[in-house]
């Protein structure tokens, strides 16, 4: 009898309980919302790397080498020495090596030095590989593939020129090497989307102003002297710590070797600051909603005081009464929580591709997490304990308060 007697009250009062219903529905939709971007955003930049088991390069801080060799943000204090690198990509631990050089730029984007081998070897997001969006691979000397932000930003296509500076920020330009763009790749969300990809004979050439012909092509060998770090996957995990251990010990000159997760794990927590952030505004954007809903229980008290007294008049109890507008609210935030679950859901699908392509953040549409689940709980709760207040207030009216309607 109680929830028909709720139900109608409700269907009574169909546009405000539906204004309060679409108000914490938007509000749990906006929390949920950005939860999903806040654990999107983290988990986008968890996996900007991944089945890389080291990375190396002189030695430094870790976080440090991870910032210029992975996100090209800073520059290395040294460099790796090629004879160095040969050496450890030769031991029986290594299943493969990939060198970097970096240094060079074009118009404020980064220039990175490597070889075929890091399209095969890099990946990210769960093992995920860089794919052409269109054109192909690095071919010819002065070949170059540019990631996907490059492309839109510069307004560049395949068989475009680009002239490449020494630096960053340089004015000191190679012009008497041209380099061709063969290649864009796919959008990836990580630094590729704003790197240049050359071989890296292509940053040997331009810095000793080698110009090829194809006698010499075939004749000379660039080899650089330096590098700036090495992405390195490992036989076996086991081989993982012991082969950082004798890199960290290499007698010939300082090296450093990383392991990409624990090094992300801890520039993460530089940014702790601004998650938590992003939670308080989450946990706000709920509180707004249910002030809001007690503000109109309180306002729509006064109405009801006649409803209220005939129930009472009926033989209805003051607790009759305080469980008729608790229910009441435990119903609309119920609904609320389910409205605004599906909207999430419903803007996901929509707009997960354009987030994806646009911003780098990939949010997977997946069923409820526990997380998600105890905040549609933990709202229902909080609705319903704060329609105590109001429901309190209707409790101790009196009957002939009620009857006696105030202007």
């Amino acid at each position: 009898m109680i929830l028909r007697l709720v139900l109608k009250s409700i269907f009574a009062r169909g546009l405000v309980a539906s204004m309060t219903i679409l108000s914490i529905a938007f509000s749990i939709t906006l929390f949920l919302g950005v939860e999903k971007v806040r654990t999107g955003a983290k988990a986008s930049f968890t996996d900007t790397i991944s089945d890389t088991d080291l990375i190396i390069g002189a030695r430094s801080g870790s976080i440090q080498l991870l910032l210029y060799s992975i996100f090209h943000i800073g520059n290395a204090t040294n460099n790796l020495s090629w004879e160095s690198y040969l050496e450890i990509k030769k031991q029986p631990q290594v299943s493969w090596a990939v060198p970097i050089s970096l240094g060079d730029s074009h118009k404020q984007f980064r220039v990175m030095g490597t070889t075929l081998a890091f399209f095969e070897h890099y990946k990210f997001r769960n093992d995920q590989s860089l794919t052409l969006a269109k054109g192909n691979l690095l071919d010819g000397l002065y070949d170059t593939v540019i990631g996907a932000d490059v492309a839109r930003s510069l307004g560049y296509d395949l068989k475009d020129s680009i002239i490449i500076s020494h630096g960053i920020a340089s004015f000191s330009e190679h012009k008497d090497h041209p380099f061709q763009i063969t290649g864009v790749l796919e959008k990836t969300g990580t630094p590729i989307d704003r790197t240049i990809i050359v071989s890296l004979e292509a940053i040997e050439a331009i810095h000793q102003n080698w110009s090829p012909t194809p006698q010499s092509l075939e004749e000379e060998r660039l080899s650089p002297e330096t590098i700036t770090a090495a992405l390195v996957g490992v036989e076996r995990r086991i081989d993982i710590f012991g082969l950082q251990r004798a890199i960290n010990n290499y007698p010939k000159e300082p090296l450093q070797a990383i392991l990409p997760g624990v090094a992300l794990a801890e520039l993460w927590q530089v940014f702790s600051i601004a998650e938590k952030a992003f939670l308080g505004i989450s946990i706000m954007i709920i509180c707004t909603a249910l002030i809001g809903m007690l503000a109109i229980l309180y306002a729509s008290l006064n109405g009801r005081r006649r409803e209220i007294a005939i129930l009472r008049a009926l033989g209805a109890s003051p607790w009759f009464i305080l469980k008729l507008l608790i229910l009441e609210a435990g119903i609309i935030c119920t609904i609320s929580s389910i409205l605004g679950m599906g909207a999430l859901y419903v803007i996901l699908l929509i707009l997960q591709p354009y987030i994806n392509s646009n911003y780098g953040i990939f949010i997977p549409i997946l069923a409820p997490s526990k997380t998600e689940i105890s905040v549609i709980i933990g709202t229902i709760i909080a609705g319903i304990f704060i329609s105590l207040l109001p429901a309190y207030r209707a409790y101790t009216n009196s009957l002939a308060d009620g009857m006696n309607v105030k202007s």
